[in-house]
């Protein structure tokens, strides 16, 4: 597990290739296992794969979500915030292990935040896709997730420079 943790980076150039429906799927389904406070799951997905859906999405934040239009697929991670206090949180653990599953899976990911985000234009972000995934409003978008085969490489993690300075025990 400590290989897959070291070895996942945030990819943001992807390969013009299809995700197989397979790696889809099983995305998909082991996001369904991600816990939530109390049970009470909050999350809903929106897994998008039309290119010209990406293409706007990617208009969303600018220079920091462009990246999304050239992602072979892209979930929106959604929750609704009347169910739990702790939306933020549920939506973030799932939204994670997606990434590790896409990553296990031999494909890139990276996030993108929206929730307290603007566009360009300082509309909302969260307005912005709400408009482009008709999600009904009482929905809050904590991110989208942009997935693809990778289109760069990069290092992993070094166990040497990993801020171990971060770690405290019993106390601060």
């Amino acid at each position: 597990m400590l290989e897959l943790y070291k070895t996942r980076r945030s990819i943001r150039k992807f390969q013009d290739k299809a995700i197989e429906q397979e790696k889809v799927e099983e995305i998909l389904k082991g996001a369904l296992t991600a816990p939530s406070s109390k049970g009470k799951r909050p999350w809903e997905l929106i897994a998008v794969t039309d290119k010209e859906i990406l293409r706007k999405l990617g208009e969303t934040r600018g220079a920091s979500s462009r990246l999304i239009a050239g992602a072979a697929f892209g979930i929106a991670v959604i929750a609704d915030s009347l169910i739990t206090d702790v939306w933020t949180e549920d939506a973030s653990i799932i939204a994670v292990m997606i990434q590790l599953s896409a990553h296990s899976l031999g494909l890139g990911s990276c996030w993108v935040q929206i929730r307290e985000r603007f566009t360009p234009s300082q509309e909302s972000a969260e307005s912005y896709v709400k408009g482009i995934l008709n999600i009904p409003e009482k929905y809050r978008v904590e991110c989208i997730l942009a997935l693809g085969y990778p289109g760069e490489e990069k290092e992993p993690h070094e166990e040497e420079k990993l801020p171990y300075e971060k770690i405290h025990y019993n106390c601060f």
